[in-house]
């Protein structure tokens, strides 16, 4: 399952890095995918739906990132 999400603070590739490590560690996520343009637009491939609190607090373990669904 795809899901589209914006993460604001992504600013260069390594943020993406990071962030794309850190949300892959979940195991419910399988992949994770970060575009610089348009800056932040995220599509994230789940083994089951994780609602956008599980995220965040999967996310949360770095500073300076936060994350919305875009539908």
């Amino acid at each position: 399952m795809k899901q589209k999400f914006q993460i604001n603070g992504i600013s260069c590739g390594r943020c993406i890095a990071r962030v794309k490590k850190t949300l892959e560690e979940h195991p419910n996520i399988e992949k994770v995918e970060i575009f610089l343009a348009p800056k932040g637009a995220t599509l994230i491939t789940m083994n089951e739906k994780l609602s956008i609190g599980e995220l965040e607090k999967q996310l949360n373990t770095l500073e300076g990132y936060t994350i919305i669904e875009i539908n």
